[in-house]
C-alpha cells in the first residue's frame, strides 16, 4: 500500500504542476451573465497576447470576478482573466477589466435583493397599509376577528364565518355535523 500512496503523491504533484502550466491569460468581452444565479460565459478573443480567428467561450463564476460589493459582469463588458482547462471546458480563475481594473458589472440586481411588500402587508394594531404593527403610532388596539372584524369575538367563534360555512354546501362545518351523526347512532 506504501507504493500506492506514493505512486498517488507523485501523481498529484505532476498534476499540480501540469495544472500551473495549464494557466493562460486572456482576454475578450462578456458574453452573458445572469446574477441571479452568479455565473456566465466570457467570449475570449485574445489568448496569450494572440489575436483568435473565432471567439472560444470561458465559464466565469461571481467569484472569480475581482471588484468589490455584489459582483456580476454586464453583456459586452470587456475583461481580462486567467483561465484554465478544467473536465468541463474552459473556467476563468481571475476576472478583472482592462489593465487590471475593478470589473464594472451590470447595474441588475436579483429581483430578491430588492426589499418589496406584499400587497397584503397591514399593521396588525390599526389595519393601517404602509407600516407593520411593531412601527404603528397608536397605542394598542382591540384584539379584532379576522374575518368580520369584530371586537366582541375572535374568529375561532365567528358567528358570521359559522353561518357562512353552514349556508355552503360541502363546507368544512356541515361535513363534520355529517360525521358526528353517524357516530351517535352506531353507540
Amino acid at each position: 500500500m506504501g507504493s500506492v500512496s506514493t505512486q498517488t503523491f507523485t501523481g498529484g504533484c505532476a498534476q499540480g504542476e501540469g495544472e500551473a502550466a495549464a494557466l493562460s491569460a486572456g482576454s475578450g468581452v462578456c458574453k452573458w451573465f445572469n446574477v441571479r444565479m452568479g455565473f456566465g460565459f466570457l467570449s475570449m478573443t485574445s489568448r496569450d497576447g494572440t489575436p483568435l480567428d473565432q471567439p472560444v467561450d470561458v465559464f466565469v463564476h461571481q467569484s472569480k470576478l475581482h471588484m468589490e460589493g455584489f459582483r456580476s459582469l454586464k453583456e459586452g463588458e470587456a475583461v481580462e482573466f486567467t483561465f484554465k482547462k478544467s473536465s468541463k471546458g474552459l473556467e476563468s480563475l481571475r476576472v478583472t477589466g482592462p489593465n487590471g481594473a475593478p470589473c464594472l458589472g451590470s447595474e441588475r440586481r436579483p429581483k430578491g435583493a430588492q426589499k418589496r411588500r406584499s400587497k397584503g402587508d397591514r399593521c396588525y394594531n390599526c389595519g393601517g397599509p404602509d407600516h407593520h404593527a411593531k412601527e404603528c403610532q397608536l397605542p394598542p388596539q382591540p384584539k379584532k376577528c379576522h374575518f368580520c372584524q369584530s371586537v366582541a369575538h375572535m374568529v375561532a367563534t365567528c358567528p358570521v364565518k359559522a353561518q357562512q360555512q353552514q349556508s355552503s354546501p360541502g363546507s368544512q362545518g356541515t361535513e363534520e355535523q355529517s360525521h358526528d351523526a353517524p357516530s351517535q347512532s352506531s353507540e
